[in-house]
């Protein structure tokens, strides 16, 4: 039977001929031989399946990777075809607090920087507008009873040879495929902890290489594989600065509206092809022709399936027959122990500008890993968010907003106990359907699982940001895995028509 709300694809407007044909075109290298022009999905007749009950295309979760996916779809033609997200909202990792009168505050991924092309292109195309993060001044650094201000000029910190070391060494390591890397068995012996206590460095710079790497990738040193950290870096142009700085960094720019609304842009294109609650349980038939999803509203058939999951996320799904033991076992043993926690104060007016401060907060030894300004880019109102470290802040929201804005007044000034708003995420206790936001990878994984991350299994493809090329466990690296999932899918598609 079909899901409640998914029916008959409704037809529409069709993509010009030149978009249409360099997407066919694309989605048949590698798939089938195919001269320009020769096959339309749009007029080919694989759009509309024979059994009006089997779709070409489903495609489970809603975030940037999914609906990247369902976009593409779209706009190449292809009518047959649905997303199926268990929330009851589209964004995934992205997500935005409402403050009121069009101000957002992010309570997920928000920032992209300098090579993030993708993400970048795909915010033109919906007219979403970016701006500057906000790092001008000094940021605070609290250790113990001790207070510093020193400004940073955005950049990460650290000693500059440590990044250059670093940067050399990813030059080998391909994002793509951390696991072909020539001396990738070497490298993934290692943490990142234990290449850092080789390099001899004081107390300070171990603290701020370890915290940057933590809040990048969502573990300490320590529990990060050198093979993936070095991975992240080489699609960062193999620089430490592009990788971890806000002035000319990953963290230099901000969307207008909030990263969500990118999501919420796509999911209005394209209408009630977009259904939310609609967890799928159960996925069976994915070695054969159609492949069936279960879901709580019934069951969806489908030529294909897309999952744009974190592949933790996929062990919640039963698959009948079993996947192969490579995949199965790359899912069992995806690390979810990053659910990362964002708060955000809320002021009259981002008050700490006035007195030479950026916003920036560094606590060694406390529950603020890291706080910064994000003020919308009129200054109309102060918000200052925060990292906060996993189980280091009561989970009563009050008792945490005064704890932090206790820790706020010693950086910031009185000022900082008055804050109008209060909004807590913890991303590993809001649903289900999170565990975690990025990935912190452990030595020996990409060396043992990593040839299952990419490859098609029978009728299904694997998409989310932990599987792009480069940005992987970014927002750019969700699109980019979206873009990717649609041309596999599509490929798919224009071979089955050339073989009709």
């Amino acid at each position: 039977m079909k899901v409640d709300g998914v029916p008959e694809m409704d037809r529409k407007r069709k993509p010009d001929a030149e978009t249409r044909r360099q997407l066919l075109r694309l989605a048949a290298v590698g798939a089938v031989s195919l001269a320009a022009g020769e096959v339309s999905l749009a007029a080919g007749g694989v759009a509309k399946s024979a059994d009006r009950d089997v779709l070409d295309v489903a495609i489970i979760g809603a975030g940037l990777a999914g609906m990247t996916a369902a976009r593409d779809l779209n706009r190449a033609g292809c009518e047959s075809f649905v997303v199926l997200e268990a929330r009851n909202r589209v964004g995934g990792r992205t997500y935005n607090h409402d403050l009121g009168h069009g101000v957002i505050s992010e309570a997920g991924g928000q920032w992209i920087g300098p090579g993030q092309t993708a993400i970048a292109d795909l915010a033109r195309e919906l007219q979403v507008e970016s701006f500057p993060s906000y790092y001008d001044g000094k940021t605070v650094i609290l250790a113990g009873d001790a207070r510093v201000a020193q400004d940073f000029h955005g950049k990460g910190g650290g000693d500059e040879s440590i990044g250059a070391k670093l940067g050399e060494l990813a030059r080998g390591v391909p994002s793509e495929a951390p696991w072909k890397a020539q001396n990738a068995a070497e490298l993934d012996k290692l943490t990142y902890g234990d290449w850092l206590v080789q390099q001899g460095l004081n107390y300070e710079e171990e603290h701020f290489l370890g915290l940057a790497a933590k809040l990048t990738l969502g573990g300490a040193p320590a529990q990060l594989g050198l093979l993936h950290y070095l991975s992240l870096l080489n699609s960062a142009g193999c620089s430490f600065d592009q990788l971890e700085s806000f002035k000319g960094g990953a963290q230099e720019t901000r969307f207008v509206g909030g990263s969500q609304i990118l999501s919420n842009k796509m999911a209005s294109e394209l209408g009630n092809k977009v259904n939310l609650s609609c967890p799928v349980r159960k996925i069976s038939g994915w070695d054969r022709d159609v492949v069936e999803l279960h879901t709580d509203r019934g069951v969806v058939r489908a030529r294909r399936a897309i999952l744009a999951l974190n592949p933790a996320l996929c062990n919640q799904i039963v698959f009948e027959p079993p996947l192969p033991d490579g995949r199965a076992q790359l899912q069992r043993h995806w690390p979810t122990t990053a659910p990362m926690r964002k708060t955000v104060h809320v002021y009259e007016r981002p008050f700490w500008r006035d007195d030479g401060y950026c916003g920036q907060i560094y606590q060694v030894e406390g529950p603020v890993l890291f706080a910064y300004d994000n003020s919308p880019q009129d200054g109309s109102v102060g918000v200052l968010s925060a990292f906060v470290a996993p189980g280091a802040l009561p989970s009563d929201s009050k008792a945490a907003e005064r704890t932090l804005s206790a820790i706020y007044a010693r950086a910031l000034g009185d000022k900082a106990q008055r804050p109008t708003q209060f909004h807590d995420l913890d991303w590993g206790r809001v649903d289900q359907w999170t565990l975690q936001c990025i990935h912190p990878i452990p030595p020996g994984f990409w060396t043992k699982w990593g040839e299952f991350l990419h490859p098609a299994v029978g009728r299904l493809i694997w998409s989310g940001t932990e599987t792009a090329d480069i940005w992987a466990g970014a927002m750019d690296g969700a699109v980019r895995s979206g873009h990717r999932a649609a041309l596999q899918a599509l490929g798919a598609m224009a071979h089955r028509s050339a073989e009709a």
